[in-house]
């Protein structure tokens, strides 16, 4: 039963019906009459699986793109020490996945900046976050590239380089990849996937 619960909200997320794992657990649960509910772990492996059949060989090509636009982007924010996180760090990006960067530095101007001598189409806002307990505000920027395909900036403090979060999907440390550690992912195993197995969130 929790196979099938997580395979109905693999499937409400992937259409779009539901946004939150909570919220698709519970809307599969209740449209299928049962109480129970799988973790966040199952229902992200069932994403991924039924991305890959949705999608097919289509997925590969826009991991690699996605990939490679962000060590493009990375290489500008080198003095930033940026670390590519997200989906296309996982290796579970689909249609409609941006790239996600975290870049660190004391004041986001210089890393506005930096980028606005590359690019053109860029937006920012603050946004608040809570992070263990503690409401912090991050500034975000966002470009699209030439290719249409977006990507996130999140300026963190440079004191927060260190600092480990806990994926509340996959249940592991967010790590992610700096650009060293890409460069060699796309140059070694350019579709590698970094999922946990054995968890439950």
């Amino acid at each position: 039963m929790r196979a099938k619960v997580s395979k109905e909200a693999a499937t409400l997320l992937y259409h779009g019906s539901a946004h939150e794992y909570k919220q698709a657990k519970e809307k599969a649960a209740q449209s299928l009459g049962v109480r129970v509910l799988p973790s966040n772990l199952e229902v992200a492996l069932e994403l991924d699986r039924l991305t890959d059949e949705l999608e097919g060989e289509s997925r590969n090509n826009l991991i690699l793109r996605l990939r490679r636009e962000a060590l493009q982007v990375m290489g500008s924010l080198e003095q930033f020490k940026p670390r590519l996180v997200g989906s296309v760090w996982r290796g579970t990006a689909r249609r409609g996945s941006d790239v996600d960067i975290l870049v660190f530095s004391p004041n986001p101007e210089p890393v506005l900046k930096t980028l606005q001598r590359e690019y053109k189409n860029i937006r920012t806002r603050w946004l608040t976050k809570a992070d263990g307990g503690k409401a912090n505000r991050y500034f975000h920027i966002y470009l699209t590239l030439p290719s249409r395909d977006e990507v996130e900036i999140v300026v963190r403090n440079s004191e927060d380089i260190d600092r480990k979060t806990v994926c509340e999907i996959y249940g592991d440390a967010v790590t992610g990849l700096n650009l060293l550690q890409l460069k060699e992912v796309l140059k070694t195993q350019p579709l590698q996937k970094f999922i946990p197995v054995g968890k439950r969130v």
